[in-house]
């Protein structure tokens, strides 16, 4: 079978289409025929030698959606021929991959391989920050940076769904339209960290409740700016670097600051199904969409990558074997 393997920490030319050797299915373990792939910045990193939580891989990616093709012993929860997606499961740029049973989902029959895939990582993340670290409450007002991606997008969605509203802060003109689309109230369009004035102004004058920042410590400044007195913050993102030490008691305004972590959400099998569950009925029910970007075929990840870095795309990129 083909797989994408990172041959060394580096640049996008650390990545190589190989041949590799068909994987079997160990106990408690099923085959699964790759249908589509997602990249996430988390692949990046470990491209760049920054992976996390023991994310060291040979053949990059963890999340997509396929059809089981084989089932190992001791499997009673899938059967060959089930639709599943997952997360967090390595080695997922690649024509098949072995997934064990707690990592994967089923899914329904009217969403299809390329939403599912797109899903999991965004909108799991996004279901944590506006339903679990911050609860949304009706006329709550959020402050979403890099609005236009795909997890940016979806986030947007949740929260108008929970009552809320979103001001938006994307880096270019051209990402307004999806901001908007995905029910954005307002848009702020920039790249240098100068937004925090312009979400007070929008806010009303007080600030915003919670401010979901993923773009590292240009705009870190500008988030607390941002925050109304008692308000939270929501960093994630360790790709794009942190701030850097913090005087706890330098933050102002009594508010919350806090590192907001996918697994925490989903920590037992039990918890995945239970929030994919309710992800897929938000997709089927039309509360959400899942916007893709782009998709290349497997062994244009190196495209894919280099078009993820640019910050100029949109949505979701997934990568078709």
């Amino acid at each position: 079978m083909k797989a994408v393997r990172m041959t060394h920490v580096g640049d996008v030319d650390a990545l190589e289409y190989y041949d590799e050797a068909e994987p079997k299915a160990g106990e408690n373990q099923v085959v699964v025929e790759v249908a589509a792939a997602g990249v996430n910045f988390m692949d990046i990193g470990a491209r760049r030698g920054m992976a996390s939580r023991g994310y060291k891989p040979s053949i990059l990616g963890v999340e997509g959606a396929g059809r089981v093709i084989e089932v190992g012993p001791a499997v009673t929860e899938f059967s060959v021929g089930d639709r599943v997606a997952w997360v967090f499961v390595p080695s997922s740029y690649a024509e098949r991959i072995v997934a064990p049973v707690s990592s994967l989902v089923k899914v329904p029959d009217e969403i299809d391989d390329k939403t599912a895939a797109a899903a999991m990582m965004q909108g799991l993340t996004a279901s944590h920050f506006a339903t679990d670290f911050y609860p949304v409450q009706p006329r709550d007002v959020a402050l979403v940076h890099a609005g236009a991606g795909g997890l940016g997008l979806l986030l947007t969605q949740i929260i108008k769904l929970r009552g809320g509203s979103v001001i938006s802060r994307v880096s270019s003109e051209s990402k307004v339209a999806i901001a908007k689309e995905a029910g954005a109230d307002h848009v702020i369009v920039d790249s240098e960290g100068n937004f925090a004035a312009e979400a007070v102004r929008l806010s009303g004058g007080e600030g915003v409740h919670v401010v979901y920042d993923g773009s590292g410590p240009t705009t870190f400044q500008g988030s607390l700016d941002a925050l109304r007195r008692s308000g939270t913050f929501c960093w994630y993102g360790p790709v794009l670097g942190g701030p850097g030490a913090l005087d706890i008691m330098s933050l102002p305004k009594s508010i919350k600051l806090g590192y907001a972590v996918f697994l925490d959400h989903v920590h037992t099998p039990e918890l995945l199904r239970a929030r994919s569950e309710n992800l897929f009925q938000w997709i089927q029910n039309g509360d959400i969409k899942v916007n893709i970007g782009n998709t290349y075929h497997l062994s244009d990840a190196r495209q894919a990558h280099v078009a993820m870095e640019s910050r100029a795309t949109t949505g979701k990129l997934l990568l078709m074997p």
